[in-house]
């Protein structure tokens, strides 16, 4: 595939030296937005090194398949909106040819009992993680975080049956934290941003214009003025909220690691990745129920066998203690010597179960996918149907005009993705697709 076609360019060095902060790029090209992306995270004065990984491209402030380290700062823009994102692949009992003879039925019972895109669970679903967690991140999952465990999501979140090289059926789920992982991520962005930009000044301000102008008012009916100012002080707040929401926002925002914002950040997202990691499990142990019932068996879900069962999530922030500093990764995965990991291609091409080499040089770190060359607006407009129902011919997969945009077409080469990471990670599995499950809804548009 030419990038180039796509408005791929050659990696400006000369722009990223500039920012004279140690960096490495493992992509051939990039957009010209993901560079400047990318240079803007290297120019941070807490940034002591970046890399880029071969399937970046433009994401929101920092790219997608960006990696970077920071000195005393966590930064939640750096981790993105799907805290704990990722990859679960399980190694199952059953055969290939079984699955060719029951795809259909299980498609079918995989979106009849997994909610898919917005959907959720109709009540709260049990959770038990021992981990602790701010007021807000509980109102959160109390409020809608409860009903979202053990479902997809939309994009290019999938679950997919395939098979490997001794023909054993594999599941694989990716899925992150969901509505609770976003609003998790949303807070603090918003809060990181209103340190720089404290909205006190204009609240103060407008609170003293409105008793400006109504003091007769508070003569004639103090309480009645008072009722009045504080539903203008709310009003207020809400304005100025809504005006410093996130797609407003223009700028990198950091967190002290050690201001109370900080260590509520940190401790939050350690619970969206575990939520994250649930949400996949649940969704593993649903399928394997259906397998078992369609083919009569009664195999556990073993999810403590690390032979079987691989998890290995794509956005987070971690204390790196060699360093002793703050690892960020945004759609990189974590890649230690021997650590197991998991690599989507796209639907049609699979995934990669893949053992890290620990190269310092990515900050250990390799692709967490093939990575995206056409938007999806443009995949929207330049693929046909008939060419992704060709490509998937043999898979029983979600192929109609709503998911254009998670066609093959839409993603780098996946064979080439990987051989640009042959430094970081060893291939140990291609698990090829007989079923791939994706959101089908018009409102992912």
């Amino acid at each position: 595939m030419e990038l180039k076609e796509y408005g791929f360019t050659d990696i400006n060095h000369e722009l990223l030296q500039s920012a004279k902060t140690p960096y490495k790029v493992y992509a051939e090209c990039l957009e010209d937005e993901a560079q400047q992306q990318f240079l803007n995270v290297i120019k941070q004065p807490y940034i002591t090194y970046g890399a880029l990984i071969p399937d970046a491209h433009t994401g929101y402030t920092m790219p997608i398949g960006g990696v970077c380290s920071a000195k005393d700062m966590i930064v939640p823009q750096f981790v993105g909106f799907d805290i704990g994102c990722g990859m679960c692949a399980y190694k199952t009992d059953y055969t290939k040819e079984q699955i060719e003879q029951k795809a259909d039925e299980i498609y079918e019972k995989i979106v009849e009992r997994i909610p898919l895109g917005f959907k959720t669970h109709k009540n709260h679903q049990s959770l038990k993680i021992d981990l602790p967690r701010t007021e807000y991140a509980e109102h959160i999952l109390q409020s809608t975080g409860l009903k979202q465990v053990g479902t997809l999501g939309g994009g290019n979140h999938f679950i997919e049956v395939g098979y490997g090289a001794d023909n054993k059926a594999w599941i694989v789920i990716h899925s992150g934290s969901r509505g609770f992982g976003h609003k998790i991520a949303s807070h603090y962005m918003l809060q990181a941003y209103l340190l720089k930009n404290p909205s006190d000044d204009k609240l103060e301000a407008a609170i003293d214009d409105f008793k400006e102008r109504n003091k007769k008012f508070k003569e004639h009916n103090p309480e009645g003025f008072e009722k009045a100012l504080e539903k203008f002080t709310q009003k207020q707040k809400l304005a100025i909220a809504k005006a410093a929401k996130i797609d407003n926002i223009k700028g990198i925002y950091p967190l002290d690691v050690n201001s109370k914002l900080g260590q509520e950040y940190i401790k939050d997202q350690k619970f969206a990745l575990e939520f994250a990691l649930e949400n996949r499990k649940r969704m593993i142990a649903v399928i394997h129920d259906i397998m078992n019932e369609e083919f009569g068996g009664d195999f556990e879900f073993k999810c403590n066998d690390e032979t079987r069962f691989i998890n290995r999530n794509h956005n987070h922030a971690e204390y790196d203690s060699k360093r002793g500093e703050w690892i960020h990764r945004k759609g990189a995965t974590h890649a230690e010597e021997g650590m197991r990991g998991v690599i989507p291609g796209n639907m049609r091409d699979g995934s990669f179960v893949v053992i890290g080499k620990g190269n310092s040089n990515s900050l250990c770190s390799s692709s967490h996918g093939a990575g995206r060359v056409m938007s999806r607006k443009q995949a929207q407009k330049r693929i046909s149907l008939e060419d992704f129902k060709a490509s998937m011919q043999g898979i029983k997969g979600t192929v109609g005009e709503n998911t254009l945009d998670e066609s093959p077409f839409a993603y780098k080469d996946i064979f080439e993705v990987m051989k640009l990471q042959s430094d970081l990670v060893d291939i140990e599995e291609h698990i090829k697709v007989l079923i791939n499950v994706k959101d089908n809804a018009k409102s992912r548009f």
